[in-house]
């Protein structure tokens, strides 16, 4: 789903599976989007000051936040080319609880079990859920953004497109720094401004942030994430999850029985039927996606040692299977046109992969999958 619709709604901001394409990212990488000069930037930096200082953001804050700070291409070229598109709850799927991403959350789980289960007895939210929050918002901390916060939404605020609501988290970002929680230079996250390991944009990071390790800083840029994932279950409790209460799961499963659902969902025909209760509605007001929340409950599943969804999905349009999918991206790339893995997503890197080979065997380039391309290959 797309940044502007959760930023819009929800006050907590992270593309949809942020953390599945790009780099490792460390809090000391610098960020290696340029700024560039732009007098009408530097206009309403000089305008936004005053109103800044107006709303109690002192001046000795101020001249820290913007120092070298300055207008974001970058970031308004991301804004304007956001990818409008559904995946199928089977590729969403996929990709949210793949053996890779369950695999690293059971190793997470184990490494800070001790903290989260602390977290879990405070809270009351289940730990599985929140490492499969933190695993899909951030890899489990390795992509959290290296784009300083306050470039980032002073370019979009300047903007004007959603410039309200920028310039609302703008001021937040200069209160948390004013606060003593982080400072200008540690104060990175994605092009949207969402930070920290669980991806809290700054009103959020404000209403619902805690300082669970007691330093007396609600650190969520620290390498430790004890803060962050302290801080996405207060928001959940706060949101309303109920303690014992499973999210849902699918039709068959124990969780499935815990009594009677709020709701009985299959997003995708053919394929699984899962029974919903609230805590399912508690997820959605992290990401209001049904996908979204069906992919943490599940890949909290999976944490917790639950296998795979019993019920398969047929076919998709092509007529291919997810098996098919995979097969097709690893003979690709055995023969020379590399599809960068074979999860049976097929997505930007596998259409490319799928035209070389089609301008390579002289067959008109489609760039799409189909069973006949994957015959051929076999």
């Amino acid at each position: 789903m797309r940044i502007s619709r959760r930023l819009a709604t929800l006050g907590i901001a992270a593309t949809a599976l942020s953390a599945c394409s790009g780099g490792s990212v460390t809090q000391s990488t610098p960020s290696t989007m340029p700024t560039a000069a732009n007098a009408g930037y530097d206009a309403w930096v000089a305008g936004f000051k005053s109103r800044a200082a107006a709303q109690g953001i002192s001046q000795a804050t101020i001249n820290r936040a913007f120092r070298g700070a300055g207008y974001l291409p970058g970031v308004i070229e991301r804004d304007r080319n956001q990818t409008e598109f559904k995946r199928s709850l089977e590729d969403y799927l996929a990709i949210a609880a793949s053996d890779d991403r369950v695999q690293t959350g059971r190793a997470k789980l184990r490494q800070h079990n001790a903290t989260l289960s602390r977290i879990e007895s405070t809270y009351g939210v289940d730990k599985h859920v929140v490492v499969a929050i933190w695993g899909l918002e951030s890899r489990y901390g390795a992509r959290r953004g290296d784009i300083q916060v306050v470039s980032a939404l002073s370019t979009l605020a300047y903007d004007g497109r959603r410039g309200s609501f920028f310039e609302k988290q703008l001021i937040a970002a200069l209160k948390i720094l004013q606060n003593g929680d982080t400072t200008t230079d540690r104060m990175t996250g994605s092009w949207a401004g969402a930070m920290g390991h669980t991806q809290f944009i700054p009103t959020s990071y404000l209403a619902y942030a805690v300082d669970f390790t007691g330093d007396g800083r609600r650190d969520i840029w620290s390498e430790d994430p004890t803060d962050s994932l302290a801080s996405t279950a207060a928001y959940l409790q706060r949101s309303g999850w109920v303690t014992g209460q499973p999210w849902g799961g699918e039709l068959g499963s124990k969780a499935a029985n815990y009594g009677t659902p709020s709701a009985v969902l299959q997003p995708q025909v053919p394929g699984p039927k899962f029974a919903v209760y609230k805590n399912f509605s508690v997820i959605k007001r992290y990401n209001n996606s049904d996908s979204y929340a069906i992919g943490v409950g599940h890949l909290a599943d999976r944490i917790a040692g639950g296998g795979p969804l019993k019920t398969p999905f047929g076919p998709d349009a092509n007529g291919l299977t997810l098996a098919d999918r995979k097969e097709l991206q690893t003979r690709l790339t055995a023969a020379g046109f590399d599809t960068d893995g074979a999860d049976g997503v097929i997505g930007s890197k596998s259409q490319a992969a799928i035209s070389a080979y089609q301008r390579n065997a002289g067959l008109p380039v489609t760039g799409e999958p189909s069973l006949s391309l994957l015959n051929r290959l076999r």
